[in-house]
């Protein structure tokens, strides 16, 4: 684990002037690498879309609605639980970028190679399909959440904070346009192709554009500092994470806001489901909802990238919770199947601004040496919301998806006025100090 984390390289002694002399001259090469990686990325998850192709795939092999919301429960949580664990080891090395290249490939990106092999089995058991499936969807989630602080204070070290927006804006953007289009293609395989070959030919494109995007990241160059001996003397994670909730109340309020606004996306696993039940809509009908997603993704990523590196993140996040609000009053309403392509670019809008700003904000409210704590604190508490808020939400759709909508609708309304009146924006606190 040495070896693969390099935490026996010698770390060279710089001043903050090299090491932003650095970042300013890799700039155009960081900025170019890491576009490529989440272009290939997010093109790689529109033939695997947790919200959309993997529900479908499950509820081709099982009935159970829990097991639908599990696949929500395993995208959510998985990738936000591990992280407070890891963020303190984390934050005490000085290279991150072995973490996210290294460790990543075993624990994200090789587990992805065996969902066509998940998909096949399903000739033989759809029962041994669903465990393989679900095992490997577990490692992906988990694996990437192992690396995920290392990865955000990688590219707040790699880019200047008022450039990260921009980046990350249009990362997601050319990836989520590419999405789109693989969206298209995925709609044409699930028409063409029968079950189950439709779904591991899916799921083989997505194994082949994760494996590109990690040889994109692979390239980044990253500028590396050493740390400091407090940093390295504070191991307790439990005092750092007390010391941090009760002193810092205006994160405190923000992590709080992003909780409830968390549990009130508890249906987002459920809409797609509820699209196909409630109008009797063909399997090839969900690719065209993807496209849709994306595109809402695609707009969302390019505007609220360019407004947040402008006015701040906060307005940004701001901005896609009330779509989010505004998407589940549509889905407890809407009377015609056509309403939920307005529905998912809703949503694709809010999961824009989770990326572009639900992760970068969080940045600024740490000092440069305590960024992966904060950004383990406000993950992993998202992932043990995540963890139970689809079964819930299972439990609740039981009884009906209109009253699963409601419930989102009411609780998310709440954490998004919590968001706009009780939580400053950290950048405006740090320009008027």
């Amino acid at each position: 684990m040495r070896w693969i984390l390099r935490l026996d390289d010698v770390v060279p002694e710089r001043t903050d002037a090299d090491v932003e002399a650095e970042v300013e001259r890799n700039y155009p090469w960081n900025f170019a690498v890491n576009v490529i990686d989440g272009g290939f990325f997010f093109f790689a998850l529109s033939f695997a879309s947790s919200s959309t192709i993997l529900p479908l795939f499950v509820s081709k092999l099982s009935d159970n609605p829990l097991l639908i919301g599990l696949v929500a429960v395993l995208a959510q949580a998985g990738w936000h639980l591990p992280q407070l664990f890891t963020a303190g080891t984390i934050e005490r090395t000085a290279r991150k970028k072995p973490w996210v290249v290294n460790l990543g490939l075993i624990t994200e990106r090789i587990p992805v190679m065996l969902w066509p092999v998940a998909a096949l089995l399903a000739l033989v058991s759809p029962t041994a399909a669903l465990l393989l499936f679900f095992f490997t969807f577990a490692l992906h989630q988990f694996g990437a959440g192992v690396v995920a602080p290392a990865w955000q204070d990688m590219i707040a070290n790699c880019f200047p904070v008022n450039r990260r927006g921009r980046f990350m804006g249009i990362m997601s953007f050319l990836g989520t346009a590419a999405g789109a289009a693989g969206a298209i293609v995925s709609g044409q395989i699930l028409e063409r192709q029968a079950f189950p070959y439709n779904f591991a030919i899916l799921f083989g494109l997505c194994a082949l554009f994760i494996f590109l995007s990690w040889i994109a990241i692979a390239l980044t160059r990253e500028p590396v500092r050493g740390v400091d001996a407090d940093t390295m003397q504070d191991v307790d994670i439990r005092r750092k994470l007390g010391r941090i909730l009760r002193s810092d109340h205006h994160f405190r309020r923000f992590f709080v806001a992003r909780l409830l606004i968390a549990l009130g996306s508890m249906g987002l696993g459920f809409v797609t489901v509820a699209a196909v039940t409630r109008f009797d809509l063909p399997d090839q009908v969900v690719g065209y909802f993807t496209v849709a997603l994306l595109v809402g993704q695609t707009a969302g990523n390019l505007f609220l990238g360019l407004l947040a590196d402008r006015f701040g993140h906060k307005l940004s996040l701001e901005l896609g919770c009330w779509t989010a609000v505004l998407a589940f009053v549509l889905a407890w309403w809407a009377p015609t199947a056509e309403w939920f392509y307005v529905i998912f670019f809703l949503l694709g809008a809010y999961t824009a601004s989770t990326i572009v700003s639900g992760l970068m904000i969080v940045m600024e409210y740490a000092g440069r040496t305590k960024r992966p704590t904060y950004a383990g604190i406000t993950n992993t508490g998202l992932g043990a919301v995540n963890l139970v808020a689809p079964l819930i939400g299972g439990w609740i759709a039981l009884t009906g998806y209109n009253w699963l909508f409601a419930v989102c609708t009411v609780i998310a309304l709440m954490g998004t006025l919590l968001l706009r009146f009780g939580v400053q924006d950290p950048r405006h606190m740090i320009r008027d100090s």
